[in-house]
């Protein structure tokens, strides 16, 4: 679905995160890394356990908040699933993120690595399935 070998995202399918050459999935048996649903600030990648279903809401935006970041991505799944009502995206702006960006989770991977090369303060919260 997803390949740029300049990274810092470097691969994405169905599940499977590979983010500075480390991967990230979960399968029914086991877990890699920290999973399919991915928080990445810089090339730090953490676990977006806070997110359940397919409607976001303002207690799934962890870990973003108070950053410094101008920018978030949000990946709303691989076949855009997630949704984001004008209400989290308000709660996003108001608490100091100027500028969101909702994406299929390929195109948000295309985009963060884009962003993040040219230097600016971005995030992602990626759904790795659906």
């Amino acid at each position: 679905m997803f390949y740029d070998d300049n990274g810092p995202i470097q691969q994405f399918s169905w599940g499977k995160f590979v983010i500075s050459g480390k991967e990230h999935s979960k399968s029914y048996s086991m877990k890699i890394g920290v999973g399919k649903d991915i928080r990445l600030i810089g090339t730090e990648v953490s676990k977006w356990k806070e997110r359940k279903g397919h409607q976001l809401t303002a207690e799934m935006i962890t870990g973003v908040l108070g950053k410094g970041i101008q920018t978030l991505i949000i990946g709303i799944g691989a076949t855009g699933a997630v949704e984001c009502p004008q209400s989290v995206q308000e709660y996003i702006k108001s608490n100091g993120i100027p500028k969101l960006i909702l994406l299929k989770t390929p195109d948000a991977c295309n985009m963060y690595n884009k962003m993040y090369r040219s230097g600016h303060q971005v995030a992602l919260l990626a759904h790795g399935t659906c």
